[in-house]
């Protein structure tokens, strides 16, 4: 019997992933690219294989249960769109799958407690903060307690720096070249909230004020990216409503890869609603720090003081999905003493993908595995990436290989230069 996607059943986003789907003419070139079909070697395991899995659910041919795990498996790093010969829009077809099946979804008792734990913490620096708190106290048991919840213990930090609340304004220095408004995020306000102040330092040494919003929040990117869009449309709708319209900035202004990524598909889960006008114009705004740096043209800072061999890690979401792999290497190049070194991994994503790490711990430690040895191979002195998750992931595996090496987010190790 042939089946037919009814793109009726599934609103607005139906037409998009019918055309997603139409549009694979499974060449395979994909493969090559995919971080769980390097590791696990299944078709199924493959963004081709798991487009076919997506239209025989859509086309009810297949049940939701039989294709889950191989979805579930999926890190949504997006290497495969940019190398698709066809144009595949794999990224919104993810998404969109994710939201249409979640609710309908059976979760085993484990599951559904550690899903809590991460839809209802990580998007709240207050309630992830009491969290992390908490689970130090949690490690005790880590060995009793289930392997899934173990793991997610076994990923805390051992400490926390002090929280340092940002103002609501920071002026540029000397003569104003341009003003924006900065996404605080969420998670890295937590775990390092040296990276939003470092942001607003060189913003302001290169002649930008900034604006942060008061009441912002989460942008919704690590929801949206699990399928819990109605809660990740309530976060992006009160950004919307807390920062400057668009028009009155020059840029929105991330410094968090996967938030940037999240926050220029405001299009697609404000598709027919009727703030999509204001959610378009505020995605087309969105900047990643390097990107608008970059386009700016930086004042040339002093240096480091001392020579620095850095290796630099793209972040999936900030080279696969933004396309941006040139601006951060053009910065860091300009930052005299430090050499900077590249991968030769091909981008491979090292496993963090937003809640990935969390939900999938035994995949994730191979690819941590395997990013921290590319590291290794080029006698880096240093790491840089543009996303708090990579840094996290990176410097945990780092540390089990008994290589603790220092880590930087971009944006650190311009600030560092300008201090001299």
């Amino acid at each position: 019997m042939q089946h037919s996607i009814q793109i009726e059943q599934f609103g607005l986003r139906g037409e998009a992933m019918a055309q997603a789907v139409q549009s694979c003419v499974h060449c395979g070139i994909c493969l090559a690219t995919c971080p769980t079909y390097q590791v696990l070697g299944q078709e199924m395991d493959s963004p081709r294989g798991r487009i076919y899995l997506m239209k025989e659910v859509l086309e009810r041919s297949l049940s939701t249960e039989e294709a889950q795990p191989f979805i579930d498996r999926c890190l949504g790093c997006v290497a495969c769109v940019p190398a698709c010969p066809s144009g595949v829009a794999y990224d919104a077809l993810l998404l969109s799958y994710r939201a249409l099946t979640e609710s309908a979804r059976k979760r085993p008792l484990v599951d559904q407690v550690a899903r809590k734990l991460i839809v209802e913490t990580l998007p709240y620096p207050n309630r992830f903060r009491l969290a992390l708190t908490s689970g130090k106290v949690g490690r005790a048991f880590k060995g009793v307690l289930p392997d899934k919840i173990g793991a997610m213990l076994g990923l805390l930090p051992t400490s926390l720096p002090k929280s340092k609340p940002l103002p609501e304004f920071y002026p540029a220095k000397g003569e104003r070249r341009a003003r924006v408004a900065l996404l605080a995020g969420c998670v890295q306000m937590v775990l390092d909230p040296e990276i939003n102040w470092a942001t607003l330092r060189v913003l302001a040494e290169n002649g930008v004020e900034t604006v942060i919003p008061k009441g912002q929040g989460c942008c919704g990117s690590i929801l949206m990216h699990v399928g819990e869009d109605r809660q990740a449309l309530g976060l992006a709708r009160r950004n919307l409503d807390r920062f400057p319209a668009p028009s009155e900035v020059d840029a929105i202004v991330t410094n968090a890869a996967g938030c940037g990524s999240g926050m220029r598909e405001y299009s697609l889960i404000f598709k027919g609603d009727a703030e999509q006008s204001l959610a378009d114009e505020f995605a087309h705004k969105v900047r990643d720090i390097t990107v608008f740096l970059d386009e700016l043209g930086i004042q040339p800072p002093p240096g480091l003081p001392e020579p620095l061999k850095v290796a630099y890690h793209d972040a999936c979401h900030l080279l696969h999905a933004q396309g941006v792999g040139q601006a951060p290497r053009n910065l860091l190049s300009q930052i005299p003493n430090l050499t900077l070194l590249e991968l030769s991994d091909g981008g491979l994503c090292c496993g963090s993908a937003g809640t990935y790490n969390l939900e999938q711990p035994e995949i994730a430690q191979e690819l941590g595995r395997r990013k921290v040895a590319a590291i290794l191979q080029t006698g880096a002195e240093a790491v840089a990436s543009g996303n708090i998750g990579c840094l996290t992931q990176i410097q945990t595996h780092l540390a089990r290989n008994g290589q603790p090496l220092p880590l930087f987010h971009t944006v650190n190790l311009l600030d560092l230069a300008y201090q001299r």
